[in-house]
């Protein structure tokens, strides 16, 4: 872990998930929050998610592991697809904490987010920008200021990944 730093980390859990499945594979979020705080030296990770009724021992799940929830209510449409859109929240958060943490960890690959990625770059209030997937995500963020701060997901899997335990591993029958 870096000594004496105190970042915070923004996730933008919605665009994170739907990268991460449609890479294939599951994002072990216990595993990823202490990535965060050991190699980013991250105090706090603020998650945005969209509330979804029922969903309860998720976001029980998500905050035992470490993560601030931040709740938007999710919308149901007629289709039966759901969207709890979050962007205004995160950008929000980032800025309110502003004088509490060192450095910000923006994670996301959603091109919404560009003012305020280029806002703590010209700050020099970025530590990085972690994008869920390298092979698609916003034009906006493969911008020449913004690539010096790129980091991706997809080269993470193997470390976290979420691996399903065989009874023995968790000494369980």
């Amino acid at each position: 872990m870096k000594k004496d730093v105190n970042n915070y980390a923004f996730i933008d859990s919605q665009n994170v998930n739907l990268a991460i499945r449609e890479l294939g594979w599951r994002l072990d979020w216990r595993r990823f929050r202490t990535y965060l705080r050991e190699k980013y030296g991250v105090t706090k990770s603020f998650l945005f998610i969209g509330f979804v009724q029922g969903n309860q021992d998720l976001y029980t799940a998500l905050q035992d592991a470490g993560f601030v929830c931040v709740f938007k209510p999710a919308l149901t449409y007629k289709d039966g697809t759901t969207k709890g859109n979050c962007d205004a929240e995160l950008v929000l958060q980032a800025m309110i904490e502003r004088d509490n943490y060192d450095k910000a960890i923006i994670v996301t690959g959603d091109g919404d987010f560009y003012c305020l990625v280029k806002y703590f770059i010209d700050q020099q209030k970025l530590e990085v920008l972690l994008v869920p997937n390298k092979k698609k995500f916003s034009a906006l963020l493969k911008a020449r200021i913004c690539r010096p701060y790129l980091r991706y997901l997809n080269d993470l899997q193997e470390k976290l990944a979420y691996k399903k335990k065989r009874p023995h591993e968790d000494e369980t029958s």
